[in-house]
């Protein structure tokens, strides 16, 4: 008997042993999930998402692209809100760690903070949503989705009789898919923070997408920013050309732009990339995608986006915008009034500070990251830091277009 008892404790033993191992990593990205955000590791964290989530290398072309250099001072102020403001005070108060800003296809200000450097790859949350938007150019283009006024359901069948059933992929683009979500990022219950456990736990977040059941407008009719959209519409993406989004990536971006280091997806428990934020690139490269919109869609003379499909998605086209300052594309930002020097402009934007602007008309592109705490709170009398990083950019392109070139 004694025997058999110890047996049976040492066999017990081995299965706890075994449980801790199995959980361990699932335990550590549970963890990373708490505190990814934590005021004294998230510079750090920013920049190596990769040693806290479940993730996938990408493809990249054998040929990096290299920036022609003209390295030039910064404008000392900007005007934001009709005052001067003293450009690295303003910097530092939006907590900035990289700042790339491109004029006429040539790099004219690179500079780096809080010990970070040109060569992390850094988190872009929402900015990865224009990303997904531009690779709908040209799956259009070759046919494999219709029209962008086919329901989801087409493309992913079981999204029929869920809240996503009936809702058209330009609902999708445009956010107004009208299902009920809670983007509240500061609710541990809301449902972009059960993402980040779904990322946490390895599970599905296809399976999440087709558990959503409620909603608050029929489809088309209100814009209200729902991240899940941009997944619905990355899973119609990959149904369509039966290709995962790492495989369009590299196909439409990875192959062309030259980056200079592998970016990475993070994933879900079935290697899905988290097409709703979570690419991780260099500022440097950031600044490319910048730059690819702003040449209608062509890279070393190759139309690798549609110019048409490049001037749809760009324009203000959702319903209903809550902010009259803010319009919205195909999950591009538009900045209004559209007018002036800066009529044409856009902007991918993250929370916590990530943005690519593109101004057309002036040949800016301007990449910037950060991890500001604060971004969506009100600041120096804008409802929301996006509208004053927004005018700073503004500012800040009117003023290098007229420098000498």
């Amino acid at each position: 008997m004694m025997k058999w008892i110890l047996r049976t404790v040492i066999v017990l033993a081995i299965l706890a042993v075994l449980a801790v191992v199995i959980n361990w990593s699932t335990f550590q990205r549970l963890r990373a999930v708490e505190t990814v955000f934590d005021a004294d590791k998230i510079v750090e964290n920013f920049s190596h998402m990769d040693r806290m989530f479940l993730h996938q290398y990408l493809e990249i072309g054998d040929t990096p692209h290299v920036w022609p250099e003209d390295i030039q001072p910064l404008p000392t102020t900007v005007t934001v809100a009709g005052r001067e403001r003293n450009l690295a005070e303003l910097l530092e108060t939006l907590q900035t760690t990289a700042l790339v800003i491109i004029r006429g296809g040539t790099l004219i200000h690179e500079s780096y903070y809080h010990g970070t450097d040109r060569d992390d790859l850094r988190i872009s949350w929402s900015v990865a949503k224009s990303f997904v938007s531009g690779l709908y150019g040209p799956v259009l283009e070759s046919g494999a989705i219709g029209n962008l006024n086919d329901t989801v359901e087409i493309y992913v069948p079981e999204m029929t009789g869920t809240a996503y059933e009936g809702v058209t992929l330009r609902n999708l683009l445009n956010m107004a898919s009208g299902v009920r979500f809670s983007e509240d990022y500061m609710d541990p219950e809301s449902d972009i923070i059960k993402i980040g456990r779904i990322l946490g736990l390895g599970q599905s977040l296809d399976k999440f997408a087709t558990s959503i059941e409620g909603r608050e407008h029929e489809p088309g009719v209100v814009w209200k920013y729902v991240s899940m959209d941009t997944h619905v519409a990355a899973m119609a993406l990959r149904r369509a050309t039966g290709k995962s989004l790492h495989q369009l990536f590299y196909e439409t971006y990875g192959s062309n732009l030259g980056f200079g280091r592998a970016p990475y997806y993070l994933t879900d428990g079935k290697n899905v990339a988290l097409a709703l934020g979570g690419l991780n690139l260099r500022t440097r490269d950031y600044a490319k995608f910048g730059q690819l919109f702003l040449q209608n869609g062509q890279w070393r003379g190759e139309q690798i986006i549609p110019s048409n499909w490049v001037a749809e998605s760009t324009q203000h086209t959702a319903p209903t915008m809550a902010e009259s300052d803010m319009g919205y594309g195909y999950q591009w930002w538009v900045p209004m009034p559209q007018e002036g020097i800066h009529r044409g402009d856009v902007f991918a934007v993250g929370m916590y500070g990530q943005y690519v602007y593109v101004n057309p008309r002036l040949g800016i592109v301007i990449a910037k990251n950060a991890t500001h705490h604060k971004f969506a709170e009100p600041i120096e009398g804008f409802d929301h830091s996006r509208n004053l990083t927004i005018e700073m950019f503004r500012s800040l392109s009117g003023q290098l277009a007229n420098m000498d070139q």
